[in-house]
């Protein structure tokens, strides 16, 4: 049976990085000037109003002012790398990956714009789509933790598979799926930007819905950097597990940062208990294939 191919490396090379020279296209995008390389690369030029959005564009909210921004360089230096688009049948075209330029083309008076046209089944457009936008960072970390999910729901893949076809690390793609165990309106707030993605870590630290809630209140009443969120995570944390009577231990900070960053690099909740001399390390997993995704973090290998 012949290998399955990386998704990673085949959309790289159809949508070249944006930071390139822009000699791909002409700054007008008419035919007459078409850069060489947008020709190499099979691209031609359709008006933006034939072009409809994919309705499986992962990308839910387009921000003006970076739209602006973006309109702003395309009058300047034209459209840096071909949009990707199929052909509908009924004269229009749906956009595959690169809403965000097509936008951002209309805003800069552009009426048409270089495409490079492909056919896929449905479920591979949704991953090319999927993966164009990870790819180039256009999602905020909930929209971005979801696409990393319905790839895995369509191509029928683990975690550590799914990093290295968008050639992420394991533990980034770990602990982005781990905002989704957020509640809606913490995932809201986090869309919207009113706690950052550093803050989520500190309150999924949190076990219960009760306290995190309340963690995530106190960010958003107070205030709190992602440093003083994770401070009041542990002390959280700490009071719930000692007997209301019990004299309260002053935690050593050493021990406090090391927990975090096993939390950071393994993608779930860790404990780091005992002082400075000698203690334990736990470490929740929350099915099989967590586990086993754990086993090959730490180093684990399958005998023969």
């Amino acid at each position: 049976m012949a290998p399955k191919r990386g998704l990673g490396k085949g959309i790289a090379a159809l949508l070249p990085d944006e930071a390139e020279p822009a000699e791909r296209t002409p700054k007008t995008a008419t035919p007459e000037t078409a850069g060489d390389k947008s020709k190499k690369l099979d691209a031609v030029l359709i008006p933006l109003d034939k072009l409809k959005p994919n309705p499986g564009q992962p990308r839910k909210i387009f921000n003006a002012g970076e739209l602006d921004e973006l309109a702003n360089s395309i009058k300047q230096v034209g459209i840096l790398s071909p949009l990707l688009a199929e052909d509908a049948g009924d004269g229009t075209y749906t956009i595959i990956a690169g809403e965000r330029r097509s936008r951002a083309a209309r805003i800069a008076g552009l009426a048409e714009v270089p495409v490079i046209l492909r056919n896929y089944s449905e479920e591979k457009r949704m991953v090319v789509s999927l993966v164009e936008n990870i790819q180039r960072s256009n999602l905020n970390p909930i929209e971005e933790a979801s696409a990393y999910k319905r790839i895995m729901e369509l191509e029928g893949i683990v975690q550590d598979e799914l990093a290295a076809r968008v050639g992420k690390n394991r533990a980034t793609v770990a602990n982005a799926l781990r905002l989704l165990k957020l509640s809606p309106e913490m995932q809201e707030s986090l869309q919207n930007g009113g706690i950052s993605a550093g803050h989520a870590r500190a309150v999924l630290s949190l076990t219960g819905a009760k306290a995190q809630e309340a963690l995530f209140q106190e960010i958003l009443k107070k205030g709190l950097s992602v440093r003083d969120a994770e401070k009041r995570a542990a002390a959280i944390g700490g009071q719930s597990k000692k007997p209301k009577d019990a004299p309260l231990k002053k935690r050593s900070p050493e021990l406090a940062a090391m927990e975090e960053k096993f939390i950071i690099c393994l993608g779930t909740k860790v404990a780091v208990k005992g002082d400075l001399k000698k203690g334990s390390i736990v470490i929740d997993y929350y099915s099989m294939e967590d586990l086993d995704r754990l086993y090959e973090i730490l180093g684990g290998k399958d005998s023969d």
